[in-house]
């Protein structure tokens, strides 16, 4: 084994080691992590900076300004007094209710995007009932990456596989995702609201006075709400737009910060303080945390640690199709509890095409196993998936800590529950 193999090993374990500890803050942990990659040799800076997904991170600043600027219209706060006299105040009611929205959302948008746009509803809201939001954010993380699984763009696993994939079109993921995530997420919803039952018990005092509020006058400014929702309704169908058009060029990152920035020049052109009261407000913690583990991640995939983890599973399934399309699954599944899914479904797609070039006449289930692998699998671990790290970072703004432990011990099962629902979907319909 080569120094560089060994030194990338070393710091990603220890650097993931520290972050699972909390012992030291996980962006500190990440950037340090980082910089000794590129220290000891194991990755060249250019080669860090080419591993860092500018996409990504131009995305969530992008969308994190337009939620910003439309928090201080003061519509989160009549939606969440709203939502609850709808429901009549009902916790459980609104636990299914809004996680349906967030599932029903991140199949047409990004999944960031959507928790970004709820999260702070459901803090407003749980604050109005005197209940804990823990259950509304855990079971917003998993609508959004289940839901983010459905559709051809609602996790970017599934944009990648589509383009490498020409036979895989927009309707071909919908009939072989959607079923098996529909009944992934009633299960999950259900063993949800059972654990946590003693959070969703409403005060029947909280649930009056909420129904007795009134929701006149929470609007402070109609003529920026509507700048807002323009703006935003711009950039959502630019995002479905997204890979619709032959042609098409533009990422989502584009887009976000393209609205983002329409956005700061209807609302507030020369309006200093309120601009840097936005820019002061963005997540920068969680921007740098990514950065880091890109930089991180990428030390192992230059090394070709992640392509020789992947190739040994092949090998092990002897070309057997059950076999093989179990191991991508479950494999795809772990590694993206741990790790970026995006390099592992990277470099997973030439390998199951080589495996079609050695004489497997049937991808097609490999391809789906690889999807539902990817898209789930990010349930699993509290940096599993970006929509995680987002809602779980707002969470703590708000004084909800969820520890790596504490919720790998809740996630992580239900994960698994939702890959094997997938297995048994994909063993009925192909195997």
């Amino acid at each position: 084994m080569s120094y560089a193999i060994c030194a990338a090993l070393v710091i990603f374990l220890t650097a993931y080691a520290l972050i699972i500890s909390e012992r030291v803050h996980r962006t500190v942990v990440a950037l340090f992590g980082a910089m000794l990659m590129v220290l000891c040799g194991v990755i060249t800076q250019d080669e860090a900076v080419a591993h860092i997904d500018f996409n990504t991170l131009a995305l969530l600043i992008g969308m994190m300004i337009q939620v910003l600027i439309l928090k201080e219209t003061g519509v989160f706060r009549f939606l969440s007094i709203w939502a609850a006299q709808k429901v009549k105040g009902n916790p459980v009611a609104l636990l299914v209710a809004l996680s349906t929205l967030v599932l029903s959302c991140s199949a047409l948008l990004d999944n960031v995007t959507t928790v970004l746009l709820t999260v702070p509803i459901t803090f407003s809201l749980t604050r109005q009932l005197g209940i804990s939001a823990k259950p509304f954010v855990i079971a917003q993380i998993f609508a959004s990456n289940i839901g983010g699984t459905c559709t051809m763009i609602g996790d970017p696993p599934n944009i990648m596989i589509a383009s490498a994939v020409e036979e895989l079109d927009f309707m071909a993921f919908i009939r072989n995702l959607t079923l098996p995530c529909i009944i992934s997420y009633a299960l999950t919803l259900g063993i949800l609201v059972l654990l946590f039952r003693r959070d969703l018990r409403g005060n029947e005092q909280n649930r009056r006075r909420i129904l007795a509020m009134s929701t006149k006058g929470l609007i402070r400014s109609p003529r920026m709400l509507r700048k807002c929702l323009f703006t935003l309704l711009l950039t959502i169908a630019l995002f479905c737009m997204h890979g619709q058009i032959p042609g098409w060029t533009l990422e989502s990152g584009t887009i976000a910060v393209t609205g983002a920035s329409l956005l700061m020049l209807l609302t507030m052109p020369s309006r200093t303080q309120v601009l840097e009261k936005v820019f002061s407000h963005v997540e920068w913690t969680t921007i740098f945390f990514f950065i880091g583990l890109f930089v991180l991640v990428g030390g192992l995939e230059v090394n070709g640690v992640i392509k020789w983890l992947a190739a040994q599973a092949m090998v092990l399934t002897g070309g057997d199709p059950t076999a093989t399309t179990a191991t991508v699954l479950g494999l795809s599944a772990v590694m993206s509890a741990f790790v970026d899914n995006i390099p592992f479904v990277a470099t997973m797609i030439p390998l199951i095409k080589d495996m079609g070039a050695m004489g497997c006449t049937d991808l097609e289930p490999l391809w789906w196993a690889l999807s539902f692998g990817a898209c789930l699998g990010g349930n699993g671990t509290v940096i599993g998936a970006s929509a995680n790290v987002v809602a779980l970072a707002l969470a703590r703004k708000e004084g909800l800590v969820v520890s790596f432990f504490g919720y790998m011990k809740l996630a992580f099962p239900l994960m698994l529950l939702s890959v094997l629902i997938a297995w048994v979907y994909l063993w009925l319909a192909f195997l």
